[in-house]
């Protein structure tokens, strides 16, 4: 889908700003995105596979916090790797976006976050942030919930489903984006975070099933 085509449904700012970096057409996941109400601040649950394109869905919806609503947007992971991953990614990417990192000591309000637009934390540390009663939190916009799946996870699982239902209780107007590429029951997942649901199996590289014995491989 070009990208062109979707020009009248995206903000300017976010337009110009995507069309800058050459993105010239949409991946399937993206336009289901827009068409299912990501300029319009709907919750989303996003299940598609690896590489499909999820993580332009996570900065469409930062940027539209950010240019579009003048809040905050804050991107959650599971794990600090991944969060400094993110931060260099966005960093190079958006410049002239002030984007932070909070990973580290989960006993911190971390008070320096008030001058930052773009914040990637970790679950457990953004619990901490939200138990400290930040007082930035209340100008947060759209927080982005990568890897929603380990909601499951015995370890990370509550700390997630805790901190899901309360931002919902204090961010009466918060945007949730949530993705992941494996949910084994995405329609009950989007019904709890009232959410919409988009779903797409396309992928860049076509992956095939199949079974190895004795030197041949059988396609499912």
């Amino acid at each position: 889908m070009k990208l062109s085509s979707y020009k009248a449904k995206i903000p300017e700012k976010i337009y110009s700003e995507i069309e800058k970096r050459g993105f010239l057409e949409l991946r399937p996941c993206q336009a289901k995105s827009i068409d299912a109400g990501l300029f319009d601040d709907k919750n989303l649950l996003v299940c598609t596979p690896t590489a499909s394109g999820k993580t332009l869905v996570a900065e469409l919806a930062f940027l539209n916090a950010i240019l579009h609503d003048k809040g905050k947007a804050v991107y959650v992971v599971p794990l600090r790797a991944l969060a400094n991953e993110k931060f260099k990614t966005f960093k190079k990417d958006y410049p002239n976006i002030k984007t932070a990192i909070s990973s580290g000591d989960i006993d911190s309000a971390d008070s320096f976050l008030e001058r930052y637009d773009l914040i990637i934390t970790t679950s457990e540390k953004f619990d901490s942030l939200i138990r400290h009663k930040a007082p930035w939190l209340r100008g947060v916009k759209t927080v982005i919930i990568d890897e929603v799946h380990l909601l499951n996870d015995p370890g990370r699982g509550p700390t997630l489903e805790v901190l899901i239902t309360i931002l919902r209780s204090v961010l009466k107007n918060l945007q949730l984006i949530a993705l992941s590429a494996t949910i084994g029951n995405p329609k009950e997942l989007a019904e709890w975070l009232e959410a919409k649901l988009v779903i797409d199996d396309w992928r860049p590289v076509r992956l095939d099933k199949g079974v190895y014995l004795d030197g041949e491989i059988e396609y499912r």
